[in-house]
């Protein structure tokens, strides 16, 4: 199996800002809301709040597991810092894959938060998106050329 180029390898993880890290969607009706590692989109009413704003404006009060949206949001960062040194020939690709497993974990704890309210269910596609990356652009490679796939 032949490894990815490290620019596509980065092109995945830089793509990973465009899935929503979790999707609220709520009892009754409501229209969903969609927490992205850049921030929090709203369809009704609409609106944006980024995560700058949703850490120093807005933070009191609120519930432990909501935490684990900057924490996933680092490691992410970390993740894509590590696929953009790769461009360079810097990587390695065990730190930036397991820097994606740690960000799926923080997401997924992030909705598994959100679906403990009441009328409130929390989808971690940020979850799947970050293991489907890691998996395919780097943990495949390792088992194909050790011969375990």
């Amino acid at each position: 199996m032949t490894l990815a180029s490290p620019r596509r390898r980065f092109g995945a993880v830089l793509a990973l800002l465009a899935v929503p890290w979790s999707v609220q969607t709520f009892a009754g009706g409501r229209p969903p809301s969609f927490v992205f590692a850049w921030g929090l989109a709203n369809v009704d009413p609409v609106g944006i709040t980024f995560l700058w704003d949703f850490l120093f404006r807005y933070t009191r009060g609120l519930p432990a597991y909501i935490t684990a949206w900057p924490l996933s949001v680092a490691c992410y960062l970390l993740a894509l810092a590590s696929a953009a040194a790769g461009t360079v020939g810097r990587e390695d690709r065990r730190v930036t894959a397991g820097l994606l497993a740690a960000a799926g974990v923080a997401a997924l704890t992030l909705s598994r938060g959100f679906s403990f309210q009441p009328g409130r269910v929390g989808w971690p596609l940020g979850t799947v998106a970050c293991w489907a990356v890691a998996w395919w652009y780097y943990a495949r490679p390792f088992l194909a050329d050790s011969g375990a796939d």
